[in-house]
């Protein structure tokens, strides 16, 4: 089973980064572009909550439901598909303090796609490299978005 993996630092306390990953629309923030989310249903992130949502590629809609399991606001969560394009998808976001201002990121995406012909769709659309750029831009997104908030709150107090 494949497994990409992409460990990083933010320059941001593990608590804001956590706030950052349980804000309602996270997932919106670290779709990248030129894919489009259209959310149908997210409940707030915790234990077993799902969210249900299609990714559009141009006019290409891939109906998608997600249930999260481990979510723990001081370490991460892990998103499930439960239903949707692969045989299966597990995507971890993992956190942990590396010092007061600085935290170790690790998204871990274990993946097997659907066998033959039902296949095709994924292995063109979320190929190594493709999630690669996914990796890189959910990367940018935390970081920045992190970071600026630390700033934020430097700057006010």
């Amino acid at each position: 089973m494949p497994v990409l993996i992409d460990r990083y630092q933010v320059f941001s306390p593990a608590s804001l980064v956590s706030d950052f990953h349980f804000q309602p629309n996270a997932l919106k923030l670290l779709t990248p572009p030129p894919v489009i989310i259209q959310l149908h249903a997210a409940q707030p992130l915790a234990e077993d909550s799902r969210s249900e949502f299609t990714l559009w590629f141009g006019p290409l809609p891939i109906r998608w439901r997600a249930r999260h399991v481990r979510v723990s606001r001081d370490g991460g969560f892990t998103d499930v598909q439960e239903r949707g394009p692969f045989h299966l998808w597990e995507h971890t976001h993992a956190w942990r303090a590396d010092g007061p201002d600085s935290t170790e990121m690790v998204e871990i995406i274990q993946y097997r796609h659907r066998q033959g012909r039902e296949g095709l769709l994924t292995r063109l659309l979320f190929s190594p490299p493709l999630l690669r750029l996914m990796f890189t831009h959910r990367r940018r997104t935390v970081q920045t978005a992190c970071e600026r908030q630390l700033r934020l709150l430097q700057i006010s107090a």
